[in-house]
Formats: structure tokens, sequence, C-alpha cells
């Protein structure tokens, strides 16, 4: 297990002076991140061997946003390795041990030269130490997207919305959908199954299906292919 310990800044902070999903979400990112750097198979070596994990799936529970300036602390780990895929969780917790958010993650290992999905190489699978998986309720990590939804304003990928792999990052796609929800929503849990890469210049187009308990946003091609889906509940 990989920890790290922060603060909640102003900068990561809505309205009502609470920890934004987003940056929850970054929070997590940056603890796999830096667990992979300390361990000797971050971006360096993903590099060095063509290779990079692309986040499949995310489910993140929420019980509680955090304020302003209260102390917290992140944790996550690998739980277990299948083929490709590698399974992921997290937390974040107060000094006190009141779990605030907890999450699932499927994460896929691809071959940049071939082009292909890639198995774990053996240091990998050396140095990540599997844990138990956190005992949350797990939810299936394909969604499916009723019809009767209408079409939004399309989100045209900028230069902000990309990350070190030159693709639209998994947190910015909801950050994206998060745009679709009604003001007075709190989300309580979100599912985000992300189906293909957005780049540069590319044009997102919002379906939306809502209903009195979710929101589900499906952001598409032009063509009506879904880059990814997310499914926000209260």
């Amino acid at each position: 297990m990989y920890t790290f310990d922060s603060r909640i800044r102003y900068s990561e902070c809505d309205s009502q002076a609470r920890l934004t999903l987003a940056a929850l979400m970054n929070y997590f990112q940056d603890g796999s991140t830096f667990q992979s750097e300390a361990l000797g198979v971050g971006g360096d070596y993903l590099k060095d061997n063509n290779l990079v994990w692309v986040l499949s799936s995310w489910q993140i529970v929420v019980s509680r946003y955090p304020k302003l300036c209260e102390e917290v602390e992140i944790g996550t780990f690998p739980y277990g390795f299948k083929g490709c895929f590698g399974f992921r969780n997290f937390f974040m917790r107060t000094k006190e041990g009141e779990i605030l958010a907890q999450a699932n993650s499927l994460w896929t290992l691809l071959n940049l030269k071939e082009q292909t999905m890639a198995y774990p190489t053996d240091k990998m699978k050396q140095v990540y130490v599997l844990d138990q998986r956190l005992p949350m309720e797990y939810a299936d990590r394909k969604i499916a997207v009723p019809g009767g939804g209408v079409r939004e304003e399309p989100v045209l990928v900028k230069k902000h919305h990309l990350d070190t792999n030159n693709h639209v990052n998994n947190v910015q796609f909801v950050d994206m959908a998060m745009d679709s929800l009604p003001p007075d929503f709190v989300i309580g849990q979100i599912r985000a199954e992300y189906k293909m890469q957005a780049h540069l210049g590319d044009e997102l187009i919002p379906y939306v299906v809502r209903d009195a308990e979710r929101c589900i946003v499906s952001l598409q091609s032009p063509e009506g292919k879904p880059y990814a889906v997310v499914e926000f509940a209260g």
C-alpha cells in the first residue's frame, strides 16, 4: 500500500469550500503515479519499454467531501492482475480514520510500439505487492446508456485537456460530463467507462439521460461513437 498526506487547498474547492470531485480524482491519480515512481516502474520505465497504463473504468463512492484546510490521507494499492489488466483500489480518509471516499479502478496495459495490449512485466509483478481489495460494494464496470436522451452543446478538445500521453485525461472527461448535471446535484457515486481516446481538436458531443436518481452522460463523436460514458448517482 502507498499513502501520502495532504491538506485541502483553496484551489481544490468548490463554491461551498469543499473538495471538488475532479480534485479528489486527481489525488487518486497522483497516488498511483507516486507509487509507480517510488517502485521504479513509473514514467521513464514505461517509456523505455514502450508501455502505457490506460484507465478503462472508475467507480468512486464519496461519503463526505472534505472541507478547506482539512488534513487528509490518500492511499492506493493494486489488488490483482488478470492478463493485460490491472485492478487498483484507492481511498481518502481523515487523520482520525474517517473514510471520506473509496474507489475501484481497472487499467489496461498497452504496447505503444505494437499498438496492442501487453502483459505486465516480471518487474511489475515483483514490485507491485498485491493487497486485499477494499470492502466496498463493487458495481459493474459496463454502463448501459438508455434511449430518450438529449444532445447538448459540443465540447472541443483543447491543450489543457491533454495529459502526458497527449490524449484527454480521464479526469477531464468526467469534468466535461459534470457540466450536464443539474446545479443542485450532489454526487455520491460516479462510474466512468472509457472507450476511445480523444485528441487535440476532437469534438465531443454530450448525450445526456437524466432521471430522479442519476444522470448518464455519453461523450460521443459526431458519428455517435462514445469516447467515455459517465454515470453520476446521488
